[in-house]
């Protein structure tokens, strides 16, 4: 069996880092200057931070510390047998863990789907670390919230079809990722292809794609509920001074312009820019895009806020 090239063919060229934890290792990597202000970027499902590479290496060439956590069964982090270790509170734990074993300062928080639940509690417990926040099409500010494809999401929540969608065909990559969740999916060459496939190449390896839909909160009372919502309360008044900028894909098929709303809402001073040619995974449908408006994020004066809207792309 051909070992993995985790490179990819060079399109991600940083040193794997490993943080021990007790259900297992989480890959992570930490380019740059160690006293930089840092930019650290929080995936979602299926992806790991290989979504990210087309900002991080521009961000690094410029002297920028950059760090990207690849979650529990994501990635080349280990994937441990049970359920039970993939619970977004638990991933917001160990994700906890990782970034304060780093010694971060002046952070800008990138997060991307479930990035947003597993990422913001630990930008609200350590808000004397958050420069500025980037968002990227995530789960609505106060949950439950709205969410698309219900059909697909009851399925997957489903004992026995969620089983055979995900371990079984993989649909969250080859159906989401590589279609539906994006608009411009001839731009994934088999490099990427391989790129996303590989932390998932078995059935068994699945088991951590399929604990996030079930993880959806209904309620309330639902535990990923009470994380978000605390977390979320607390930012609404943290982040009040501190720069906030929105990239959002419109024609995203899980998180509409209800969502975003919502993230306005709770963040009126954001500066705000509607993606109309982006989908979804907008860091693979409009990268120059998204580079443009993190670059001006992490180069702008401490303190500053501009406030603008985008309705057609850059």
């Amino acid at each position: 069996m051909t070992e993995t090239d985790w490179t990819f063919d060079g399109t991600w060229p940083y040193e794997p880092r490993f943080f021990e934890t007790e259900s297992g290792a989480i890959h992570y990597v930490d380019e740059g200057p160690a006293t930089a202000p840092a930019v650290v970027f929080v995936h979602g499902n299926p992806t790991w931070s290989y979504l990210f590479r087309k900002l991080m290496g521009p961000l690094i060439s410029n002297g920028h510390r950059v760090v990207g956590v690849d979650h529990l069964g994501f990635g080349r982090s280990d994937v441990p047998g049970g359920a039970e270790h993939y619970t977004v509170e638990r991933h917001s734990e160990r994700m906890t863990s990782v970034l304060d074993s780093l010694s971060l300062h002046d952070v800008t928080l990138v997060v991307h789907d479930w990035g947003g639940p597993i990422g913001l509690p630990w930008a609200a417990r350590r808000p004397e670390e958050i420069r500025a926040l980037f968002l990227l099409n995530t789960f609505a500010p106060h949950l439950p919230g709205p969410i698309g494809e219900r059909n697909s999401l009851r399925m997957m929540r489903s004992r026995l079809f969620g089983s055979l969608l995900v371990k079984n065909l993989d649909i969250p990559t080859e159906q989401f990722l590589f279609k539906a969740g994006t608009v411009h999916p001839e731009a994934f060459d088999e490099t990427v292809k391989q790129a996303y496939r590989a932390p998932h190449s078995h059935r068994r390896s699945r088991l951590p794609m399929l604990v996030f839909p079930r993880e959806i909160p209904m309620k309330p009372e639902h535990p990923v509920a009470k994380l978000v919502n605390s977390a979320t309360a607390k930012l609404k008044s943290q982040l009040a001074d501190k720069p906030v900028t929105i990239c959002w894909g419109m024609k995203d098929v899980l998180f509409s312009e209800e969502v975003l709303d919502q993230w306005q809402q709770l963040l009126p001073h954001a500066d705000v820019h509607r993606i109309s040619d982006a989908g979804h995974f907008v860091p693979e449908d409009a990268p120059s895009q998204v580079l443009l408006r993190l670059t001006d994020l992490v180069q702008a004066p401490p303190g500053a806020n501009h406030q603008t809207e985008a309705a057609g792309g850059a």
